[in-house]
């Protein structure tokens, strides 16, 4: 693995339903969604029109009767996961699901923060860079954003585990600052306080697409829910949030054609 430490090289729908998310992205999007593999655990690629974008990972009875949901997960690659995993730990952060090796696919581990956001460690088998965040290219994640209780602290603990720097930030009132984070001199995305509408702390990331327009009109046609947009954001871009109609929460960024 090539990436550096801290870089997002993965994005995974965990969802109850890959058929239903399948449609719904593919037209949302313009995702190619792999069809139901053999075997007993589903698990998709999905495609943008050069490349990998993710994966899909069927939710079975078991997973939700343990507490999973319908969510989109990011993997930050790391140099040893091992050792990540006891640094976080050591941080205020906690263990959700501990490393393991997945042949052939490269060394994981669940994580959550101090103030409770669940994310992935990896460290793949392969030193083939991930270009899975791109932040102009339509198909991928082109912005990360964590909603945080407490963004001071938040912000801390990503930077000591991954070397993150702040990159500016924009004052949104009473809401406190919308705060850029670089990683490798690269504007990866933000941190904010909690929105009243999210009361929970947790990571959001948007895929860019061809027209915001064409895209949200697709959304409600689709069956999925816009929450909030789309919204005129730096760039001459617009942004929404919304919710998949299986429940997990997504963002999208496109400009306006």
């Amino acid at each position: 693995m090539s990436n550096q430490q801290g870089d997002f090289i993965w994005y995974e729908l965990m969802t109850p339903d890959p058929e239903g998310a399948r449609r719904f992205y593919s037209a949302v999007v313009g995702w190619t969604i792999d069809s139901q593999p053999p075997g007993d655990m589903d698990y998709r690629m999905i495609a943008a029109p050069d490349g990998n974008a993710g994966g899909m990972l069927k939710l079975t009875p078991d997973m939700i009767a343990g507490g999973a949901r319908p969510c989109w997960m990011g993997y930050i690659g790391v140099d040893d996961v091992d050792l990540s995993v006891a640094a976080i730990v050591t941080a205020g952060g906690t263990i959700i699901m501990p490393a393991y090796d997945i042949p052939g696919v490269g060394r994981i581990a669940m994580v959550s923060d101090p103030q409770g956001v669940p994310f992935y460690l990896m460290r793949g088998a392969s030193e083939a860079v991930s270009t899975v965040f791109a932040v102009d290219t339509v198909g991928y994640c082109a912005w990360n954003e964590l909603f945080t209780s407490d963004q001071e602290a938040a912000f801390s603990f990503y930077a000591s585990q991954f070397g993150w720097a702040k990159n500016g930030a924009m004052n949104m009132g009473p809401m406190g600052d919308y705060t850029f984070i670089a990683q490798g001199g690269v504007q990866i995305g933000a941190m904010m306080n909690c929105p009243p509408e999210s009361p929970s702390s947790a990571w959001n990331y948007y895929f860019r697409v061809a027209d915001i327009d064409v895209a949200a009109n697709s959304v409600t046609a689709e069956g999925g829910k816009i929450l909030s947009g789309p919204h005129e954001v730096p760039g001459d871009q617009w942004s929404l949030q919304g919710v998949d109609p299986q429940g997990a929460a997504f963002g999208l960024v496109g400009r306006k054609n």
